[in-house]
């Protein structure tokens, strides 16, 4: 696959990946998602303030935005490239998948601040290593029901990705790149780290604040 292929895909994908689902959401309701609960564009934030419904809505959307951005590089290369190499198809929807995650973490749209990745990612490693996913989400599922903390529970979440992603597959090349998600993951909440270890991180409630306090 020649090198301006892959520069296609990458923005592609980072395009796609920097959609503001949270922000435009929250707008739909009158809301500026950047200045009300946490200040995040993420689904937990939006759960929050908006509610349920919002909230899942958010969570679909961005995981999907993850999945769909290596499900279409695979398509085109079934296309255009059906002749070509192992590379051609490991190489090329890594790639989407990264720079997809990038896009909703860094969005073009919004000053290049987005969300945390986390629910993109999940997107991504759905498409790319399913098995592996499974067991980060039983692993981040488990750390919220003990702790109520969604912040806790997506480190941990990440943590166990590359773990489990060499476990599952034993490929080195999938396990590099699960590591790279999962130290983006982790490092996007160190300011949820901080508040922990401060005493001033919230836990997770079903019921959706009054924004107006």
């Amino acid at each position: 696959m020649p090198v301006f292929t892959y520069i296609l895909t990458a923005l592609g994908a980072y395009l796609l990946g920097s959609i503001p689902t949270g922000f435009l959401v929250a707008r739909a309701r009158g809301v500026d998602i950047r200045t009300v609960g946490s200040k995040n564009m993420g689904a937990t934030n939006v759960f929050r303030v908006l509610g349920k419904g919002p909230g899942i809505f958010v969570l679909l959307v961005d995981a999907l935005k993850g999945w769909s951005a290596i499900a279409l590089t695979r398509y085109v290369i079934h296309l255009h490239y059906a002749d070509g190499g192992g590379l051609n198809e490991a190489g090329a929807p890594i790639v989407a998948g990264l720079f997809a995650i990038l896009g909703h973490i860094y969005t073009c749209w919004l000053k290049f601040k987005g969300g945390k990745g986390i629910a993109t990612s999940a997107g991504v490693m759905f498409a790319l290593v399913p098995g592996a996913l499974l067991v980060s989400l039983l692993t981040w599922l488990v750390s919220f029901a003990v702790t109520r903390y969604v912040s806790i529970a997506s480190i941990t979440g990440a943590a166990v990705l590359p773990i489990a992603t060499w476990f599952t597959t034993h490929d080195l090349m999938l396990t590099g790149v699960t590591s790279l998600v999962a130290a983006l993951a982790i490092y996007k909440h160190q300011s949820n780290v901080q508040r922990l270890r401060s005493g001033t991180e919230n836990r997770f409630h079903f019921k959706k604040k009054d924004i107006t306090t």
